[in-house]
This record gives structure tokens, C-alpha cells and sequence, in this order.
């Protein structure tokens, strides 16, 4: 699950993205509210942490921004501000959540699973598809209620199939979901991923559409 994390803060903004990566989100980190727009305008995320004061533009001008574009990710505030009239004109301007400093690295992340799971159309905390269920909160895969022990990538891949089944992905847009700016990635590393999920799991878990994409079906396991 991709990340925007906007702080100005540099030792905030590096606790926040090594938090928030230990638990299993991959992140991408700007400091100021232009390179949040740019960031915006170019690339695709779960989720976004936003700051409201920020150099080069504030928070509520990068979220109206967003909003006005027709961007609609999930954008959780962050501020040390603690009016009232704060939390009001920045749920007005098309936030979906609100956090003020200091807060709990936990609670944040678990926030940022809400507000995708709302996003997604998933109402559990636990994401199912027929017979094989996924919790982002404790990272447990489970197919016909066996456990499938999985790495962090090969979790994140399925939790972005999970989340977008019934959906043709394409193989950008998988590897945007799985790594973040500045990450090496090989030319096969979707591949290689995908093989060793339907390996752990089960072949059919994903079709792959030859000069499409790849697709998990809404009705896996049925006949």
C-alpha cells in the first residue's frame, strides 16, 4: 500500500515514513506543499499524510487543489493546531480524516487502513475474496484457513489485487502500488511476485490478460 507522506518537519518526517514503513506501507516523502501537488498530479496512492503548514503552498491548498482535479484518495491531516475551527475548515476542504500533534504511530497507521478500506468499498477490517482473507492490521493470509506466510512485497501485490478485484491492473500500476521513489526495480520483479503468490497460494489466485494485465476475479473459488 502506497504512501504520500507531505511534512516540512525533516525529523518528523523521517520518524513518520520509518513508522509507518515497519508497518508494511510503502512511502514517498516531500516537504513542501508545490512537490505534494507535482506528487499528486503524477503519481497514484493509497492514502496521503498531509501537514497543513507547509512552505510553498499550505496543506488546505494542496487538499482543495487535489479535490478541484478530481483527485480523490484519502487524505489524512496532521497539524499542531487544536481549534476547532482548525479540524472544521480542513474536513471542509475534502479531508477524510484528522490527527493533531502528538500522536500515536499506531493509531496513524491504523487511521490510514480505515480510510482505505472506506476508499475500497470494504467494510471488515479483514479483506476476503471467496476463500482467501487478508488482515493489513497483523499481515495474516489465510486460503481455505491456512495460514500462507508471505514477504512484505509478495503481501503488499496481493492486498493491491485484494483491494481492486474485478479490476484489470496493468503491470505499472502494480509496481507504483508496490515500490516507492528512488527503489530499484527489475524488469521482472512483478513477475516474480505474481509466481510466488500463485505458488503459496493457488495458481488460479490471478489471471494474467496477455497484452492487458492481470486480474483477480470478485468470484475466486467459485464454480
Amino acid at each position: 500500500m502506497r504512501l504520500l507522506v507531505v511534512e516540512d518537519d525533516p525529523h518528523l518526517g523521517d520518524g513518520l515514513c520509518t513508522g509507518l514503513r515497519q508497518q508494511g506501507f510503502v512511502v514517498d516523502w516531500v516537504q513542501n506543499g508545490l512537490d505534494a501537488s507535482a506528487a499528486l498530479d503524477t503519481e497514484t496512492y493509497a492514502a496521503v499524510v498531509l501537514d497543513i503548514a507547509l512552505p510553498g503552498r499550505n496543506g488546505l491548498e494542496v487538499l482543495r487543489q487535489a479535490r478541484a482535479r478530481k483527485n480523490v484518495t484519502p487524505v489524512l491531516l496532521l497539524t499542531a493546531r487544536d481549534s476547532i475551527d482548525d479540524r472544521i475548515h480542513g474536513l471542509d476542504a475534502g479531508a477524510d480524516d484528522y490527527l493533531i500533534k502528538p500522536f500515536d504511530l499506531g493509531e496513524l497507521g491504523a487511521r490510514l487502513r480505515a480510510l482505505v478500506r472506506r476508499a475500497s468499498g470494504i467494510a471488515s477490517a479483514e479483506i476476503r475474496i471467496g476463500a482467501l482473507s487478508l488482515n493489513p492490521a497483523t499481515h495474516e493470509v489465510r486460503y481455505h484457513d491456512q495460514p500462507c506466510a508471505l514477504s512484505a512485497r509478495e503481501f503488499s501485490l496481493l492486498e493491491t489485487f485484494m483491494t481492486h478485484a474485478g479490476r484489470i491492473l496493468t503491470r505499472e500500476q502494480l509496481a507504483s502500488a508496490l515500490y516507492a521513489w528512488g527503489e530499484e526495480v527489475e524488469s521482472n520483479a512483478i513477475d516474480v511476485h505474481l509466481h510466488h503468490l500463485r505458488r503459496k497460494i493457488a495458481p488460479h489466485i490471478v489471471q494474467t490478460l496477455r497484452g492487458v494485465g492481470y486480474l483477480m476475479p470478485r468470484d475466486l473459488d467459485q464454480p
